[in-house]
């Protein structure tokens, strides 16, 4: 943590994924008056890597956009060229699929739970939290490597599908144990919401106004409006010229402004919840374990074992533009892609921290500065995923300067 005059900066922030910044402008008794938050995690161009390849490649390599979230971003990319191709997956894909991300997200938000258990509690209950938190991503973890291949980066997730279906001994076993996994994931969302009601945050910390991104309660959708959606570079949106050429992520926007994705987006748009700030967030993402549970063990029920889990495709592509927009942990994660004549000639990804950058910093003003990092946490940032640009000279591509380019 750096104290400059009238200013704040903690850099980089802490138990997130990847490398950002938080710049706070304080006044004289260290409330913010003006919070900045910008992505400082080097890129990897993983979109421009995809272009001009089979449109096969595209979810092998877009699910390393992060070693976090790897689940989102391979069923975003999939979709993408699925709907690029024209194909309509089978239904017992779309069950796989289903009970996969719902798998995973449970276990992504247990991990949250990990990284700010130091924020809500003290000694004698972190040990339970953790005992706790490693309990429920065991089970949930095997969930996935048994549909997906793989827990990190899921091989069976493929395009028209899924590669295989799974056997009914795995069907079978899976539901036992996602059942058996009730009691200890109720008493574990309970503990959790506990501690953070318990832990003396202020009542409003990080409460913003912006309007919500969610495109379903917990899967996703291929319906993406683009008329509604623009992104500006940037030295465009920071006042601080300084911070604008520093920054690594582009600022999306919706219908003209920014926007909050997540649980807590989630849960009020489709679930009736209420509540807004850093303790929503923690309430909100503890309440979803729950209904992504219902989620897996409802799709894992329904899936036929004898049936295809893979549809033929013509691989040459529509030449029309493919979205793929999974609700993945953080939020709203949408891919884009255009196949023409076998090869990937157009990919781009918004990802959910990239939606939530803009309003991840304001979201800490009108507190005493050592909430800032609170605020930040509460969203669980992923910054490799939302490092999408880089700086670059048009002469000597290996000099960097001012000028932004989406890479």
């Amino acid at each position: 943590m750096t104290y400059l005059k009238d200013r704040v900066v903690i850099s980089p922030t802490t138990r997130q994924e990847g490398h950002a910044e938080l710049v706070m402008e304080v006044d004289d008794e260290g409330i913010v008056t003006k919070g900045m938050y910008l992505s400082i995690t080097p890129v990897r161009g993983l979109e421009k890597m995809v272009l001009n390849k089979a449109p096969e490649t595209a979810p092998v390599l877009c699910q390393r956009i992060c070693g976090v979230c790897p689940i989102p971003h391979t069923l975003a990319s999939a979709e993408a060229i699925d709907m690029a191709l024209g194909i309509e997956i089978p239904k017992a894909a779309k069950l796989l699929r289903k009970a996969t991300l719902a798998a995973h997200n449970i276990n992504s938000a247990a991990i949250h739970h990990f990284l700010v258990a130091p924020d809500i509690t003290d000694d004698s209950n972190f040990a339970q939290a953790v005992d706790s938190v490693s309990e429920i991503r065991k089970n949930v973890q095997y969930v996935v490597d048994m549909i997906a291949g793989e827990g990190i980066h899921p091989s069976d997730i493929r395009v028209g599908g899924m590669a295989r279906n799974i056997t009914p001994f795995t069907k079978d076993r899976l539901i036992e144990r996602m059942t058996a996994l009730r009691p200890k994931l109720e008493a574990h969302v309970e503990f959790i919401k506990n501690l953070v009601l318990e832990a003396g945050l202020p009542k409003d910390l990080g409460v913003v106004n912006q309007p919500l991104m969610a495109v379903d309660p917990l899967y996703g959708s291929n319906d993406f409006d683009m008329d509604k959606f623009s992104e500006v570079l940037p030295e465009a949106w920071y006042d601080d010229p300084e911070i604008g050429t520093k920054a690594c992520s582009v600022i999306p926007l919706w219908e003209g402004t920014n926007v909050e994705t997540g649980p807590r987006a989630r849960m009020e748009k489709y679930q009736g919840f209420k509540g807004k700030g850093v303790i929503a967030q923690h309430v909100a993402r503890a309440d979803e374990m729950l209904k992504n549970y219902d989620a897996c063990l409802e799709a894992l029920d329904a899936i036929d074992p004898a049936a295809s889990a893979r549809a033929d495709y013509d691989p040459r592509g529509t030449g029309e533009l493919g979205f793929g927009i999974i609700e993945g942990p953080r939020g709203t994660n949408a891919h884009m892609a255009k196949v023409v004549d076998g090869k990937t000639a157009f990919y781009s990804a918004i990802v959910p921290t990239t939606w939530n950058i803009p309003t991840m910093g304001p979201a800490t003003e009108g507190f005493h500065h050592e909430f800032g990092p609170h605020v930040i946490r509460a969203y669980d940032p992923c910054l490799s995923c939302a490092t999408h640009v880089m700086v670059v000279d048009d002469e000597d591509k290996s000099i960097l300067k001012n000028e932004m380019v989406r890479i």
